[in-house]
């Protein structure tokens, strides 16, 4: 494994790599995304024809967008699509005219409280058009008319995601959404994109316990067309992380599932806690990112959502300011660790049934004592084959048993490993 500040760097340069592209809920940019990922990790591409039924919801004609501009009377372009696709708003069918400022202001979007940031806007299902652009500039704008064009055309196509998969020794699977619809801007989400791609890189090498599901989705309408797709199978997600916000220099946060005590929950409360990293842990609501979908009542699923700050919560975020500047291959690597924390813990919690229940087994006949010799933590080590014993009872898993002893994780699943092979306890 390569160390982490290499990973934080590889993980920044994707970002830079995705930055620039113009994606949307539809569209060529989300192709252009999943192509340079497909670089990375093998990618399943699914393409769902506009118009699919998906649950409540129908997939939207597909967006897609080649120039746009406002330019004053000598030709000049004040708003450039080229320079940023934040400056045009999401959606925004075409329109080709010459109209007076006052005409054009309703469809301009600035940020006041920023003046010299771009915010981000869209329009996804109500025919509109407009221009995104800094106060400053609008500001210096004369009266006068302007020529405005958007040459984008909004038609029945697809909605395009994408799915990975790392075989685990177990069917039950663990999901990793993520979004990919947002332009030119970092934190939410292309460094989501990047944690996801290097984490299913790294999950691919150590075989693990679980099968891991890595979704590369649109916000909201992409979640909502998996679970679609996939209603027949989703029992077998027991366990599941939506990524984003995940390189900027704020505390890890992590947002509870539904269910607040799923499996997902105490793992990450307990990898949280016991790496005495600064994070916070906040209750679950129904307004966020794509947790608010598979934790929908009617999937109820155990998935919790990973950030470093959460949606809104910092000042650049939905703006120009969220630029690869302002994530950091620290950060990233650091989310990348809590994750891999996180899944290790996830994959060898297990609950075991003690098969020497009444009293306490003579564990030096079975050379368990002797195989500790030797060790820095031998004490530590016996404690651990003591609680496991003790709370093998069926309703305890490792978990329980490392919170309620207080004794790290990693010893505590090595003691049930040995008691395992000595063939004293059971899954």
């Amino acid at each position: 494994m390569a160390p982490m500040t290499d990973v934080g760097e590889e993980m920044h340069a994707l970002v830079e790599r995705l930055y620039p592209l113009c994606r949307s809920i539809t569209g060529d940019g989300v192709r252009a995304t999943l192509d340079i990922v497909g670089e990375y990790i093998p990618l399943q591409v699914h393409e769902v024809p506009t118009g699919t039924q998906v649950l409540d919801w129908t997939v939207p004609q597909e967006w897609n967008i080649r120039d746009a501009y406002v330019a004053d009377s000598t030709g000049r372009r004040v708003v450039d699509f080229a320079e940023s696709s934040l400056h045009v708003l999401g959606y925004s069918v075409p329109v080709s005219a010459t109209m007076p400022l006052s005409e054009l202001r309703p469809h301009l979007h600035t940020l006041p409280d920023q003046p010299s940031w771009v915010p981000y806007r869209t329009s996804y299902y109500k025919p509109e058009w407009g221009f995104c652009l800094a106060q400053d500039t609008l500001d210096a704008m004369p009266d006068g008319d302007y020529e405005v064009r958007i040459d984008s055309t909004l038609a029945d196509g697809h909605l395009t995601y994408a799915e990975h998969v790392v075989p685990g020794q177990v069917a039950d699977e663990v999901i990793v959404s993520c979004h990919t619809c947002h332009p030119a801007l970092a934190n939410d989400n292309m460094a989501g994109v990047a944690v996801a791609t290097y984490l299913a890189r790294e999950l691919a090498q150590r075989a693990p316990y679980h099968t891991y599901r890595f979704i590369f989705a649109p916000g909201t309408i992409g979640a909502i067309t998996w679970l679609a797709r996939n209603a027949e199978r989703v029992e077998r997600v027991k366990h599941g992380l939506v990524l984003a916000c995940a390189g900027d220099p704020g505390q890890v946060t992590y947002k509870q599932s539904r269910r607040g005590d799923a499996e997902i929950d105490r793992v990450l409360r307990h990898v949280l806690t016991t790496s005495e990293r600064p994070h916070q842990i906040n209750e679950f609501t129904p307004y966020g990112y794509d947790e608010r979908q598979y934790c929908s009542p009617g999937f109820n699923l155990g998935v919790g959502s990973l950030t470093r700050t959460p949606y809104a919560g910092y000042p650049e975020y939905h703006t120009s300011a969220d630029n690869p500047d302002f994530v950091s291959p620290e950060a990233m690597a650091d989310t990348l660790a809590v994750c891999r924390e996180a899944f290790a813990v996830l994959d060898r919690n297990r609950q075991y049934v003690n098969l020497s229940p009444y009293g306490e087994p003579q564990l030096g006949r079975r050379g368990l004592y002797d195989a500790l010799g030797g060790r820095s933590d031998t004490k530590q080590a016996q404690m651990a084959m003591l609680w496991v014993l003790n709370l093998s009872d069926g309703d305890h898993d490792l978990l329980d048993v490392a919170e309620r002893s207080g004794l790290p994780f990693d010893t505590v699943a090595g003691a049930a490993d040995a008691l395992h092979e000595a063939g004293l306890i059971k899954t």
